[in-house]
């Protein structure tokens, strides 16, 4: 059993196959955190909330509460009565005071999780997850806030969500409504999180945890280039392979805060949840508002765990697509390749040519549509350009897919230029500041996905394309930040509420798009990766990592993601060089290893590139097809970080059976007078043996881990190596 309440002490248990979590009740009915690490057996106890510590409770001492709620560990802290640290919950009445207390009424546990209306969430079986729903009060508001935990025994995971309710009978406004909090003892911790901008998204960055507060958040309307929805903290030391870790990750694609602060008592409080800047909630009474579910994690030992964790859970728990456990296409894109200038021609060139290399799909990217032929004019406008697609839309497809390719279409649906024919009908569409200028970005504005007219009239433009042609891929992008925040159809009361609302738009549209068409292979895109996020993985199994397609800038990036994500989630090409962001020169080989390690695809004009690259797409794609499988499902173990010695990348994937390895060497900077390599491997059964593929030399599992393994010396910068490991039946 994952979750029990032991009544006579009132704590909740939370049991995972490696961790434990302690929630306890204080006599006055106040919620507090007790513990969470490495997984507890026999008796538990809440001596960790110092209750017999002065301050004491308000109960045993009353003339100090002040002091009791400024230093107790809440488990979900609210705001204006006295906790002066980062509050989850700050709610006014409708004398415009700021205050609430909650206090524990009841709870059930049960078997299952429940949906989360309107917004993506973790699923699981019965046998797969139980869930604890604490009912917490406001006897002063009448509020009820329901604190969701949902305990994936096997993959180390708490979901954590909340749910409040006007309960009383005045308005409500919600200032702010974080989704998780963790209250505990610092241990000289030092905070990881994701850092960067366009092109080169989720670097990680690491520091000490420095009193008061420290935080990453957007307002940009998405979870953005800049900064990620994820923080970690960890022990001093923790590496890869040793350490504790304690990990949390917003599955929401909008505004977000993610923060941790030290206080005065050396204590650290960590909370997540929908950035409080320029949010609001009206609550009328009767009705509630749902928190979007935060992802905790423990590892006791290092990095590495934390990441297996995350990524069997969203591959298990997250990702709903038919394409999750199988192979996804291996696609080429035109758009490095042509930009906007193609026809019908063009493209089935470039398709003929894929073909004879053993691709299997052609993307039709930005401009096939209005009168798209640069980039200021015609988004809204899903009509086909038959001047450039001659004869229509289902014609080209045909022709395509007789060729022997599937096709695929990029779209961008939450935007509209000004030069449009849907601007010029619906000029309020557009989020707009009542008398004010827009601000203009990449030539578009944004339509307002806060309105039902407006989710209705996208989604039936989109439909009616995939509707009228065989079309099995959509790139969806989004390349304009929101600003500007004003909607036709908000009054100045709700106004606050306009970004949320715009996201669940967006999770409408895509939620609608997934129904319809349940075969269709999404991929989700932000002017590359600046929406890549649990939210939208719920909608679709891969996201494109960045617009950044250079090997070696990738492999930062990839490291990043890799951190949190499974690699079968990032959207990775081959593309030209010299690269058409950094002008860098990589060797074609090192550009299909890297790639490998995402979903695997081109982004070239593969009828202008040299006939040898050509033969080498034809093994690129003969290796992807051998080794998808084991890169898709294995486990994943980072070996060595070009971030950190600036001079050599190393990662390996691992089968769950441990029967196969692949390592993925890159050596980015050659050095003079120097021997071979020695890496430290892991994964591999200790006790089994393995052949190299490719050679005769036969491994101990244990020699490669503990004693190492010396790589080929190899000359130049930016090349790189595989080593695919199987293990013997006998030695």
């Amino acid at each position: 059993m994952a979750i029990y309440f032991e009544e006579q002490k009132k704590i909740f248990e939370f049991h995972t196959t490696n961790s434990t979590y302690l929630i306890g009740i204080a006599p006055e009915g106040y919620v507090g955190h007790i513990y969470y690490g490495e997984r507890l057996s026999g008796r538990t106890d809440n001596y960790l909330l110092r209750m017999e510590e002065i301050p004491f409770t308000p109960s045993v001492n009353k003339r100090e509460k002040l002091g009791f709620l400024d230093s107790f560990p809440m488990e979900y802290p609210t705001g204006g009565i006295g906790d002066f640290r980062e509050s989850c919950l700050n709610v006014r009445n409708e004398k415009g005071q700021m205050g609430s207390e909650l206090f524990y009424v009841s709870h059930e546990i049960y078997d299952g999780k429940k949906k989360l209306e309107g917004l993506p969430a973790s699923f699981g079986t019965k046998e797969e997850v139980q869930t604890l729903e604490l009912l917490l009060e406001d006897p002063v508001l009448g509020m009820q806030v329901v604190l969701s935990y949902c305990v994936f025994e096997r993959e180390d995971v708490i979901a954590r969500s909340v749910r409040i309710v006007n309960g009383g009978s005045e308005t409500l406004t919600l200032e702010k409504a974080y989704s998780a909090c963790l209250d505990m003892d610092n241990e000289a911790f030092e905070m990881i999180n994701l850092c960067g901008a366009w092109a080169r998204e989720r670097h990680i960055q690491r520091g000490a945890v420095r009193c008061g507060k420290q935080s990453v958040s957007s307002a940009r309307g998405e979870s953005s280039h800049q900064e990620h929805p994820f923080m970690a903290l960890v022990a001093p030391g923790t590496d890869q392979q040793r350490g504790k870790v304690y990990a949390m990750h917003f599955v929401y694609s909008g505004n977000f805060l993610a923060q941790v602060e030290l206080n005065q008592f050396d204590s650290i409080r960590m909370v997540m949840g929908i950035n409080a800047e320029q949010f609001g909630w009206v609550l009328s009474p009767g009705e509630s508002f749902q928190a979007p579910e935060v992802i905790l994690t423990y590892s006791g030992e290092g990095l590495g765990k934390m990441s297996r964790s995350f990524h069997d859970f969203y591959r298990n728990h997250m990702i709903r697509s038919v394409y999750n456990h199988k192979k996804r296409p291996i696609l080429i894109n035109n758009w490095e390749a042509t930009y906007f200038d193609f026809d019908n021609e063009k493209l089935l060139q470039i398709a003929r040519e894929a073909k004879r290399c053993g691709i299997e799909m052609l993307v039709m990217d930005d401009g096939w549509f209005g009168k798209r032929n640069v980039d200021d004019n015609s988004l809204g406008d899903w009509v086909v350009n038959e001047e450039k697609i001659k004869g229509g839309l289902k014609k080209l497809v045909d022709q395509v897919n007789e060729i022997g390719l599937e096709f695929g279409i990029w779209f961008e649906p939450e935007m509209i230029s000004p030069d449009s024919d849907l601007y010029r009908a619906h000029p309020d569409w557009a989020l707009q500041i009542n008398k004010r200028e827009g601000t203009m970005c990449r030539n578009q504005y944004v339509l307002d996905l806060s309105r039902k007219e407006i989710v209705d009239h996208v989604y039936e433009a989109v439909a009616k394309i995939l509707r009228g042609a065989n079309i099995r891929y959509v790139k969806w992008d989004m390349n304009r930040l929101l600003t500007d925040l004003g909607s036709a159809h908000l009054d100045a009361a709700h106004h606050q509420e306009l970004f949320h609302r715009y996201v669940l738009g967006l999770y409408e549209l895509q939620e609608r798009l997934v129904t319809e068409f349940p075969g269709l292979l999404l991929e989700n895109c932000s002017g590359g990766g600046g929406r890549f996020d649990p939210g939208m993985l719920y909608y679709s199994p891969q996201i494109w990592c960045s617009d950044d397609t250079d090997a070696i800038e990738r492999l930062v990036i990839q490291e990043g993601t890799g951190l949190i994500y499974p690699l079968a989630a990032m959207g990775a090409h081959v593309s030209d060089c010299p690269n058409h962001i950094v002008g860098r020169i990589t060797p074609f080989e090192t550009r299909g290893h890297v790639a490998l390690a995402g979903t695997f695809g081109y982004e070239l004009d593969i009828t202008k590139i040299p006939d040898e690259q050509r033969v080498m797409i034809c093994e690129q794609t003969k290796m992807y097809h051998k080794y998808n499988d084991l890169v898709r499902e294995g486990d994943y173990y980072r070996i060595a970080s070009y971030r950190e010695n600036h001079k050599f990348d190393a990662w390996a994937v691992v089968s769950k059976d441990k029967r196969e390895v692949l390592l993925t060497y890159v050596q980015v900077l050659a050095e003079p007078n120097k021997r071979s390599r020695k890496l430290y491997l892991q994964g591999f059964d200790a006790n089994a043996y393995y052949r190299l593929e490719g050679t005769e030399r036969v491994y101990s599992g244990g020699m490669l881990m503990y004693g190492g393994f010396l790589t080929e010396v190899l000359e130049g910068d930016f090349v790189s190596r595989l080593y695919h490991f199987v293990r013997e039946e006998q030695a």
